[in-house]
């Protein structure tokens, strides 16, 4: 892995639990155009950040399929922008039958660091073109990378997630999983980790608890470093995220959200 924010870390690892080969139905679809989340991301007691995760209302024609635009824009904030400053933009092109990117794009800014990235994903012939421009300078550079047919980006990724049936898993299935990122294919395994009531700032709501298995990293702090919960309803939105970092512990809770796709139900207890 090359250099990342923490809000950049927090959106690794939200894909992290998320890259699986199959295609879902479509009667599972979770989200839709015009849907906003935003997420506020807390280190200790410190405020950090935000993150807003979003659908685009327009369709795009991508590799000849309709696609959804979904990205994830992240910053840090306070007193926290001084030490690091973050302006991060994550975008995946997916496509509204499969679940599967088409394209996906980075526009980085980490302190001096500075990354814009696009990549083409061509399924025919089982490979991903990449454009890069990086460094101070944003220089150019262009790779070619060998691909599986069904996978998933970082942004993508965190979308399939919302589309699995969780209800028929039994609490302690592991899920293996395949994602493309920087130049290469990674293998991962998730863990479903049963069912769960979650306290929010919208109230108490039931929710189902995923982990992804970490490998050893210098990122995350043991292999259960990650806990992450969805709404348990048709949206399945994240309402929760907990990272034991090496920074420590950061928290990800939702700040507010628009145009879900789906009722949700918050409670008073």
């Amino acid at each position: 892995m090359k250099r990342f924010g923490i809000l950049s870390l927090i959106v690794l690892a939200i894909a992290s639990f998320t890259f699986q080969s199959q295609a879902p139905e479509a009667a599972l679809s979770p989200y839709g155009p015009k849907e906003a989340l935003v997420y506020r991301l807390h280190y200790g007691f410190v405020n950090a950040g935000e993150a807003r995760i979003e659908v685009d209302p327009t369709l795009y024609l991508i590799n000849n399929k309709v696609c959804y635009k979904t990205a994830v824009i992240g910053s840090t904030t306070g007193t926290f922008d001084l030490a690091m400053h973050v302006r991060d933009q994550w975008i995946s092109y997916i496509d509204t039958a499969t679940n599967i990117p088409q394209r996906s794009m980075r526009d980085i800014v980490e302190n001096s660091y500075r990354l814009k990235e696009m990549v083409m994903f061509d399924y025919t012939n089982k490979k991903a073109n990449v454009i890069r421009e990086s460094g101070k300078e944003l220089k150019k550079s262009t790779a070619a990378y060998v691909i599986s047919s069904n996978l998933q980006d970082i942004v993508s990724g965190a979308y399939y997630l919302r589309t699995l049936d969780y209800s028929k898993m039994a609490v302690g299935t592991n899920i293996t999983m395949k994602a493309f990122f920087e130049d290469k294919l990674y293998d991962f395994t998730v863990r479903y980790a049963g069912k769960d009531r979650v306290k929010t700032s919208h109230g108490v709501i039931n929710a189902i608890k995923i982990q992804p298995v970490m490998p050893d990293n210098e990122m995350f702090d043991g292999g259960n470093s990650i806990r992450m919960w969805l709404s348990d309803d048709a949206n399945k939105i994240p309402v929760k995220i907990e990272a034991d970092m090496f920074v420590g512990k950061v928290e990800v809770e939702l700040k507010s959200f628009s145009g879900l796709k789906h009722p949700i139900v918050f409670t008073k207890k």
